[in-house]
């Protein structure tokens, strides 16, 4: 039998292990929470198909969400990250997984967002080349994004105001795809780019640029989290039993996505969301410690520290607190933890 086919994750074996969550053998939660709590109090449920494979919990809780009493499931396609935020502000989206750094702009910005609690600290990875050693050398050089207001931008961004650099007056920003910014950084044409799995895969196993920064090794970026659960608020304020459970789903699916990697690798495979086995297979091995933090990291502490970077170089207007106040709600998550250890 080959590698893959011993990895392959059937629909029977994925929903054994469903029905052991169902008796919280996999979330450790006693089934006893999950029987008294009343049904949804709707049966769908709208999540956001956008983003890297380091969101590979918002998938694998497809089959956690249908136990969970939610008959129709669906993931609304967009073409980058940023849909992530923008299809829940809009209500196209009821929840979904994003980089704090945007969301955080959108609630300054008075979007109807609330963030439920943390992910996992991080899968991003700066690329340089030679001339880029540490994120002070990026000072005076050109850094492909995406796009302006991009997770990639604003990590970078973060970064330098972390270190004391203006990146309105210290970087050159230029716009590439990945495809693009990674033939670039090869021809030593741009000197750095930020990547999300499976890009930092790819560049690596062509031998494209050198890590500068690895979010899930180095201080500070792994002490905090990098992507968060997002709800819609009104969806939330609405929907406080569906709110609970969809966000359990997803914290059942991180556990899995920690415990199983290669399952879950050949699961964005054979489901579509990525092409290549081998960079699925070597993400998810590497974030197995990222996922085990969801429990361990304060998710206030992650809106403090990349609020008070953001401020710094005038991306956001709010403190950390008003930005808690108006686009922060705990309850769920706090309750799920006190079941834990109950």
């Amino acid at each position: 039998m080959s590698e893959h086919k011993s990895y392959r994750w059937s629909r029977r074996k994925f929903l054994s292990s469903v029905a052991l969550a169902g008796t919280g053998t996999v979330f450790g939660l006693p089934s006893h929470f999950v029987a008294a709590e009343p049904p949804p109090e709707t049966n769908r449920i709208r999540l956001v198909q956008a983003g890297g494979m380091c969101q590979a919990p918002k998938y694998v809780a497809e089959d956690f969400l249908r136990a969970e009493g939610f008959t129709d499931v669906q993931y609304i396609k967009k073409d980058t990250n940023l849909g992530n935020t923008t299809a829940v502000a809009a209500g196209e989206a009821d929840i979904s997984i994003q980089f704090s750094g945007p969301v955080l702009i959108h609630v300054d910005g008075g979007a109807p967002i609330a963030i439920l609690a943390g992910v996992h600290p991080g899968c991003f990875e700066l690329f340089g080349t030679q001339r880029v050693r540490a994120i002070r050398d990026l000072k005076g050089k050109t850094v492909a994004v995406p796009v302006m207001g991009s997770p990639q931008h604003v990590f970078i961004a973060s970064m330098v105001a972390y270190v004391g650099l203006d990146p309105n007056k210290d970087i050159k920003w230029v716009n590439y795809p990945f495809a693009e910014a990674a033939q670039l950084l090869a021809q030593g044409k741009i000197d750095a780019y930020l990547g999300f799995p499976p890009e930092p895969q790819e560049l690596r196993a062509k031998k494209i640029g050198q890590v500068v920064v690895n979010s899930m090794m180095d201080r500070p970026w792994s002490q905090y989290f990098c992507c968060m659960v997002i709800g819609n608020r009104d969806f939330v304020r609405k929907n406080p039993v569906a709110t609970k459970r969809t966000l359990r789903a997803i914290m059942r699916a991180i556990d899995v996505s920690a415990r199983e990697p290669e399952r879950v690798a050949r699961f964005l495979v054979d489901r579509g969301y990525t092409k290549n086995y081998e960079y699925a297979l070597q993400t998810t091995k590497e974030m197995q410690m990222a996922y085990q933090q969801w429990l361990e990291y304060d998710p206030e502490d992650t809106i403090r520290f990349y609020s008070l970077r953001l401020h710094e170089v005038g991306m956001i207007k709010s403190t950390p607190q008003k930005i808690m106040a108006q686009g922060t709600e705990w309850r769920f998550i706090r309750e799920l933890k006190k079941e834990l250890k109950t």
